[in-house]
């Protein structure tokens, strides 16, 4: 092994531990790698930044241009009316909307898709009193299975083609990933939908109870002189209020005494938590009240839930330093937290992704804090005119169509479709660029440079050579099952970008290996990196639906094993008939 291949493992070994840390901003690790490997000597100096003009990165900034649009033309809420109407039954109505979400998500990014989908699906689970638990996994997962279906439904699938046209044998068309992906997702999306209720048993109860379970939420509440909390001890508000005290605040101090002591006065502010319901029903008998600030007479009474996304500007702010909000005179009136750590008083939180904010104030200034904070408000806004419904549908439909009839390349068909969405008002592009999700882009065109280097040192060919001494890779069904498996194992702890990345040039590697087509390597690669349903870190949207529908860790375990195992099976089955 040269030094270049040494240095080059230790370095994606390196990244790939921090990704998967979660602890560095994921555009700096990326940044730091690229510029770690031009240390190193592994690509000259015109290489170092030649990702950001990857097609595929180009391609990613206009699908991601586009979904803006798409997103605010609320075609999907029509769904929700719908099914409010209909007599379906809730599993119906999970593999209904499931369905759906995988379907826009063949167009579109996955999380673009979830984000479409989520309003929806929490309207409908208040409306049809569907737990949130049997809901939102459903449509996390549909929005991954959809990606497996055409060449821009996820970025793993653009790179593989990438790696594909260079390697001499022409890039897949635009639904040459349908033969695999679509009756994956088909399976997947019954499976999960029949699943949810069934591990989620809270739906047994659905029908009976008036509303869904609510979440718990963080919130700071000061008591009146009439409340009936004054004179109980703060060991008793669990047993009496519901109540899970945190701090007590006296005259803007810390109240410092052992539970059993603190006593409850008129006037203290007490940080608690308790169900939403909870705050409401103390709200309501005169309990407890929102603690009063400068700006009170200009709220307006309107209340948005909105969830941190991981584009959001604020992941990792306290609540006292938000201008985004303060300057609008929006109050944040209520917090749910996906950390368990919670210390100070409600303004020191710092929020993370999928953290979830009770917002009060005047909804336009609501909506535009929300905008400019990049945060997803999950209240359901007017839909917009119907010419905004479907003309930009319409729009987009044409850029797939000259994709998939190879009238052109999914960079120029899209950079067409944007560029008429310009024209017509329905895009700006400054704004818009503005609103994208950097991070995922800079993480993508820093990545692809060292994705080459791993073909280019001759690492790929190190690690098949290594792997084929205990695996016969150089027959095409037990390279492609180790290809396929390999992915799958990575891309819970790495985005399906980096394990797309990281594989290609090992799947290239087990094709020339046994004198075969690369496609039904590459076709494994791609699948694998985007079945990411183990884990809530793997992919955003697992993320997300963690914070927003409270899942614990092994809610994934059970809900995305099954569908894992029969996504492999039947990925591999599909690639042996089809590309092998």
């Amino acid at each position: 092994m040269t030094f270049e291949q040494a240095s080059l493992l230790i370095l994606l070994v390196a990244m790939l531990i921090l990704f998967s840390l979660d602890r560095f901003r994921i555009e700096v690790v990326a940044i730091t790698g690229l510029l770690a490997g031009y240390a190193l000597g592994l690509y000259p100096t015109e290489q170092v930044f030649s990702g950001f003009a990857s097609p595929v990165v180009i391609t990613v900034i206009e699908i991601l241009l586009v979904v803006q649009v798409l997103a605010r033309a609320r075609l999907f809420d029509r769904l929700a009316s719908f099914f409010t109407g209909a007599r379906f039954s809730g599993t119906g109505i999970i593999a209904a909307l499931s369905s759906a979400t995988g379907f826009i998500s063949v167009f579109m990014n996955n999380i673009g898709a979830f984000s479409i989908a989520l309003p929806v699906a929490l309207r409908l689970g208040t409306t049809m009193a569907i737990p949130r638990k049997q809901l939102i996994i459903p449509i996390s997962f549909a929005a991954l299975l959809g990606g497996l279906v055409s060449l821009i439904g996820t970025p793993a699938n653009l790179l593989v083609s990438t790696a594909l046209v260079q390697s001499g044998a022409g890039g897949f068309h635009m639904f040459d990933f349908a033969y695999v992906g679509l009756p994956v997702a088909i399976a997947g999306i019954v499976l999960t939908a029949w699943l949810a209720p069934r591990i989620f048993p809270e739906g047994e109860d659905a029908a009976e109870a008036p509303s869904p379970p609510s979440r718990r939420q963080l919130a700071e509440r000061e008591v009146p002189e009439t409340s009936p909390l004054i004179g109980a001890r703060l060991s008793e508000l669990s047993s009496r209020f519901a109540l899970e005290p945190h701090a007590l605040l006296r005259d803007e101090k810390h109240v410092f005494a052992a539970p059993g002591n603190a006593v409850i006065e008129a006037g203290d502010m007490l940080f608690a938590e308790a169900e939403a319901t909870t705050f409401a029903d103390l709200a309501a008998s005169g309990a407890l009240r929102p603690p009063q600030v400068d700006f009170a007479p200009l709220l307006s009474g309107d209340y948005i839930e909105a969830v941190v996304m991981p584009e959001s500007t604020i992941v990792g702010s306290r609540l006292h330093s938000l201008e985004v909000f303060s300057t609008r005179n929006v109050r944040i009136t209520a917090l749910s937290l996906r950390s368990p750590r919670i210390e100070g008083r409600f303004e020191d939180q710092q929020l993370s992704i999928g953290d979830i904010l009770v917002l009060e104030g005047e909804r336009g200034a609501i909506t535009e804090a929300l905008d400019e904070c990049e945060c997803l408000p999950l209240a359901s806004q007017p839909p917009a005119p119907s010419s905004l419904a479907w003309q930009p549908f319409a729009i987009f439909a044409c850029g797939v169509a000259a994709t998939a009839f190879d009238l052109a390349s999914p960079e120029i068909a899209f950079a067409a479709v944007v560029m008429v969405l310009a024209l017509l008002n329905y895009l700006n592009i400054r704004q818009a660029m503005a609103d994208l999700n950097w991070p995922i882009i800079i993480m993508l065109g820093a990545m692809i440079p060292i994705g080459t280097a791993f073909g280019s040192t001759g690492t790929a060919e190190v690690i098949a050579s290594a792997l084929s001494t205990v695996i016969p890779i150089t027959q095409p069904l037990a390279g492609v099952a180790l290809l396929l498996f390999l992915a799958m194992a990575l891309t819970p702890f790495v985005n399906n970008a980096t394990a797309a990345i990281i594989l290609s040039p090992v799947a290239l590697e087990f094709a020339g290996a046994g004198h075969h087509a690369p496609q039904a390597y590459l076709m494994a690669v791609a699948a694998g990196a985007s079945l990411d349903f183990l884990t809530p870190f793997g992919h955003h949207n697992n993320t997300l639906a963690m914070g927003i529908a409270g899942y614990r860790f092994t809610d994934f375990l059970r809900a995305g094993a099954p569908l894992a195992l029969t996504s492999y099976v039947l990925a591999l089955l599909l690639i042996y008939v089809f590309w092998i």
